[in-house]
């Protein structure tokens, strides 16, 4: 019996998940991958998050973004809805700048508050 879990999400842009992924320090392969799972059972990903003594998680792209497909009953070390809180906030990070950026604003300040709000004060010279 497989325990997979497919968990839609909000994030679609490829290159925001693996520079959040990489902030969170995760060892990441991309293409054609498979996760594991209960009783060698298997399922297919376009992302693998390698975590080390536990089963993979992964990412699957679908047309409306990325799903996280894992099978939780073997994950250790990780609570998914922590990951994916922290996963979140740094893909909206790197969303946050890019987009701000390619509008002509400079980072002058970064700083992350004692509760992990990261706050950003940029400036865009006339």
């Amino acid at each position: 019996m497989s325990h997979f879990s497919r968990i839609k999400t909000k994030l679609v842009e490829r290159v925001y998940l693996l520079a959040a992924l990489k902030d969170l320090g995760y060892q990441v392969e991309e293409g054609d991958l498979k996760v594991g799972g209960f009783a060698g059972a298997s399922q297919k990903v376009n992302i693998k998050v390698k975590l080390n003594l536990s089963y993979d998680i992964g990412f699957r792209e679908t047309p409306t973004g990325y799903e996280l497909v894992a099978d939780w009953w073997g994950v250790r070390g990780l609570e998914k809805d922590v990951f994916l809180d922290k996963l979140s906030q740094r893909y909206a990070y790197h969303a946050t700048r890019s987009r701000l950026e390619e509008q002509g604003f400079t980072l002058v300040e970064e700083t992350t508050e004692k509760n992990g709000e990261v706050r950003l004060v940029l400036r865009k010279l006339a």
